[in-house]
C-alpha cells in the first residue's frame, strides 16, 4: 500500500512538471543557477521566436554568469540593436573584448556612455576603454619563456591549477566525472595526483587524490599544499543538494599520525553564502591567500590574506587593497620568496578575460602591477601560475584556443639562448731592464691581477720563460701588478674592451682569444740615480708645467707600487749662470716637484728635495743646446728601503 501511494505521488509530480511551459522550465533553471540547462531550454524557445527578448537576455546572462561571456556576444548584439541601453551595450563591449575584437569593443563601450549619467558606471566604462588601449603596449615580463600545452596530461574536459609537493603534482580535473555541473555543462571536477619531477610528469599513473576521498556530485578544485606538506586546503562547492552548503568554500585536511583527516570547513570562509576559492600558501606557510566575493571588496571577486593563528588555523582576514584588486575579478594568487606576487585578473589591462599579472616593487619602493605579456596570456582565461623552478619553469592553466578541451594545463620553460662564451687568455711576460742591453726574461716574478673594483682575480709566479697566464672576461678593465725582490714593482692597466669579437657573430659555443702583454721591471739599487725624461721648466721658473706633471705622475705610480721605498728627487742645471743662482733654482725646482708628488697622495716623509745646481754636470764644457739639455735634468734615487 505504501509503495502504491509513492508511485501515485511520483506520477502526479511528473504530470505537473509536464504541464509546465518550456518558458517556466527555463526560468526555473536560470534562477537556480543551472545555466547550461537554461541555455538549452531558452535556445529551443529562440528557434521558434528568434526575437524573444527575455530568452535572448537569459541566454546572454547565462553565458556571462558561467564565465563564457565571449559566447554571449550575438545575444547582447541583438538586445543592443532592438533596445539600446547601458547594460546591453556594456555587456556587448565585454563580450567583444573577450573575443579579441578590441576596436568593436571600444565602440560599444563609447556608445554605452550615452545611456547613463551615473559617475561610477561612466568611470568603469572608461576604465574598460583605457585597459584596451594599455594592452597594446604590454611587454613580455619573461621575454624568453615558452608556453607548451601538456597534451599528454590534459583531457577533453577541464584540467587546471596544478601544484607540486614532494615529487608529486596535484591538479584539478573533470576526468572520471560521474555527472555534469548544470551551471556550465562541464564535468564535475575532482582532485588528482601523479609523480612529477619539475615539469616532467608521469602521465601514465594518474590517480584520484589518495589523501582523502573525492566527493560525488560537486566540484573539488584548486588545491593548495603547505610547504611542509602537512596541510591541504582546497575549494569545495556547487552541490545541487539542498542539504549541502549553498556556495563554494575552503576546506582543510591535516596530516595526523598515519594519514590525513577528513576535510573540514575553514573559519576564514566566515559566511556560508560567500564564494571562497583558489587558495595558496606563502613560501613560509604562515599566510594563506585566497579569492572571495565577500562584502566590502573592490569588485566582483577580490584577493585576501589570512595569517596563521596560535592554534595553527588561519584568521585575521584582510583585503589586499585597491592596487591589486579592481572592480573586476582577481583570483589564483601566487606569492614568491622574493616578495613578488603573481595572480590572475580580468580587471587590470590585459588581452581579454583572465590574464596573469605580477605585483612587484619599483625602484622607489612602490608596488606596481605588470601584465606577464602575450607569451603567457591570451584573449581567453589564463590563470593558476605555479613555479617548479622559480622563475625559470612551471605551469599555468588556460582555456585558450587550440587546447585539448576545456581548461588545459600548460608548462613553461625559460628558453633564453645560452650566450656564446668568449675566453680571453692573457699571457703576461715579465722582463728586466739591463742598461745597454735588450730586455731579458725575468722569472719568478710575482704577477697579480685585479678587476676594476680592485678585487684580486688571480696571481702566480712567472715561469722560466717569464710567463704567467690569466683567463679574463671580455669587455672589462683590469690592473696587473708585477713585483720581485730587488726590483721596482710596477702596475699597468689592461683592458679587454674592443679586443674580442661580438658574441652574436660567433658560431662556436666557446671561443678562446689569446692576447699578450709585457711588464718590464727595473732593478732597485740604492743610491743609483734614474733620470726622469721630459721634465721641462719654463726659463728661470720652477713651476710644474702640464707636460712635466705627466712625467711626474709616472714617479707617483712607482711610489704607489713600491710603498717601502724612500727617495731623493734631485734637480740639476746647466752651467750658464752663476753657481749660487743655479743652486737656488735647482732647489726650488726639486721642491716644486716634491710638492706636486705630495699633492698626489704620497707621504712627504718618503721624499727629499735636493737641488745640485751645476755641480754634477754630465757633459763638461757643453756647447750645444742638446748638450746643455742633458745637463738640465731631473733624477730620483732610492735612498732607503723601509722595513
Amino acid at each position: 500500500m505504501k509503495n502504491h501511494f509513492l508511485w501515485i505521488t511520483f506520477i502526479l509530480i511528473m504530470s505537473l512538471n509536464a504541464c509546465k511551459s518550456l518558458q517556466e522550465k527555463a526560468n526555473d533553471q536560470f534562477l537556480s543557477g543551472q545555466y547550461q540547462y537554461a541555455i538549452n531550454s531558452y535556445s529551443q524557445i529562440l528557434e521558434d521566436d528568434p526575437d524573444n527578448k527575455e530568452a535572448n537576455s537569459a541566454v546572454a546572462e547565462s553565458y556571462r554568469l558561467s564565465n563564457r561571456i565571449e559566447e554571449a556576444g550575438p545575444y547582447y548584439q541583438k538586445l543592443a540593436e532592438e533596445e539600446p541601453s547601458f547594460d546591453n551595450l556594456f555587456r556587448l563591449g565585454q563580450s567583444l573584448k573577450a573575443q579579441g575584437k578590441d576596436e568593436e569593443a571600444k565602440e560599444a563601450f563609447e556608445e554605452a556612455k550615452n545611456f547613463t549619467q551615473e559617475e561610477n558606471l561612466l568611470a568603469e566604462t572608461q576604465r574598460q576603454i583605457e585597459a584596451i588601449n594599455l594592452a597594446n603596449g604590454i611587454d613580455n615580463y619573461f621575454p624568453n619563456h615558452v608556453l607548451v600545452n601538456y597534451k599528454e596530461l590534459n583531457t577533453a574536459g577541464p584540467d587546471y591549477a596544478p601544484v607540486t609537493s614532494e615529487n608529486f603534482i596535484y591538479f584539478t580535473s573533470g576526468r572520471q566525472a560521474s555527472g555534469l555541473y548544470p551551471a556550465d555543462g562541464s564535468p564535475y571536477t575532482k582532485l588528482f595526483r601523479t609523480r612529477a619531477e619539475g615539469i616532467r610528469v608521469d602521465v601514465g599513473n594518474i590517480q584520484a587524490l589518495p589523501e582523502f576521498q573525492n566527493e560525488e556530485g560537486l566540484n573539488q578544485a584548486a588545491i593548495a599544499i603547505s610547504p611542509d606538506g602537512n596541510t591541504i586546503i582546497y575549494a569545495r562547492g556547487n552541490s545541487t543538494s539542498p542539504k549541502d552548503l549553498p556556495e563554494t568554500a575552503l576546506f582543510a585536511s591535516y596530516f595526523r599520525g598515519s594519514g590525513f583527516t577528513q576535510p573540514i570547513w575553514m573559519p576564514v570562509n566566515e559566511d556560508e553564502f560567500w564564494w571562497n576559492s583558489t587558495p595558496a600558501f606563502s613560501p613560509d606557510g604562515e599566510e594563506l591567500y585566497f579569492a572571495s566575493n565577500r562584502p566590502g571588496g573592490y569588485g566582483g571577486i577580490d584577493l585576501y590574506k589570512a595569517t596563521r593563528l596560535a592554534n595553527s588555523d588561519f584568521g585575521n582576514v584582510v583585503n589586499l587593497g585597491p592596487n591589486v584588486n579592481t572592480p573586476g575579478n582577481e583570483m589564483f594568487p601566487r606569492p614568491t620568496a622574493d616578495g613578488k606576487f603573481f595572480f590572475s585578473s580580468d580587471g587590470h589591462p590585459g588581452y581579454g578575460k583572465l590574464d596573469l599579472f605580477v605585483a612587484e616593487k619599483d625602484e622607489a619602493g612602490n608596488q606596481v602591477i605588470k601584465n606577464l605579456g602575450e607569451n603567457f596570456n591570451s584573449p581567453n582565461d589564463d590563470f593558476g601560475i605555479f613555479f617548479t623552478d622559480y622563475p625559470k619553469a612551471g605551469f599555468i592553466s588556460s582555456n585558450r584556443d587550440g587546447g585539448e578541451g576545456d581548461d588545459d594545463i600548460y608548462f613553461f620553460e625559460d628558453k633564453t639562448p645560452k650566450p656564446k662564451i668568449v675566453n680571453v687568455l692573457l699571457n703576461v711576460y715579465t722582463k728586466q731592464r739591463v742598461a745597454g742591453e735588450p730586455d731579458a726574461v725575468l722569472e719568478q716574478a710575482r704577477v697579480v691581477l685585479y678587476d676594476d673594483e680592485n678585487k684580486q682575480e688571480g696571481g702566480d709566479f712567472s715561469n722560466s720563460n717569464g710567463r704567467v697566464r690569466f683567463t679574463l672576461e671580455p669587455n672589462a678593465d683590469f690592473t696587473i701588478i708585477a713585483s720581485k725582490s730587488g726590483y721596482f714593482s710596477k702596475s699597468i692597466p689592461y683592458s679587454t674592451v674592443g679586443k674580442t669579437p661580438n658574441p652574436e657573430d660567433l658560431i662556436q659555443e666557446v671561443t678562446n682569444i689569446t692576447l699578450d702583454t709585457t711588464i718590464v721591471l727595473d732593478q732597485l739599487i740604492l743610491e743609483k740615480s734614474i733620470v726622469l725624461e721630459n721634465i721641462y721648466y719654463d726659463l728661470d721658473k720652477a713651476d710644474i708645467r702640464p707636460d712635466a706633471a705627466v712625467e711626474l705622475d709616472k714617479l707617483v705610480q712607482i711610489l704607489k707600487d713600491n710603498p717601502s721605498i724612500r727617495i731623493e728627487l734631485s734637480s740639476h742645471t746647466d752651467d750658464r749662470s752663476s753657481d749660487e743662482y743655479n743652486l737656488d733654482l735647482s732647489q726650488r725646482r726639486a721642491q716644486s716637484a716634491v710638492d706636486y708628488i705630495v699633492s698626489q697622495g704620497i707621504d712627504p716623509s718618503r721624499l727629499v728635495a735636493k737641488g745640485y745646481g751645476e755641480s754634477q754636470l754630465i757633459i763638461e764644457n757643453a756647447t750645444t743646446e742638446e748638450e746643455h739639455q742633458k745637463n738640465r735634468r731631473t733624477e730620483f734615487k732610492v735612498i732607503e728601503i723601509i722595513q
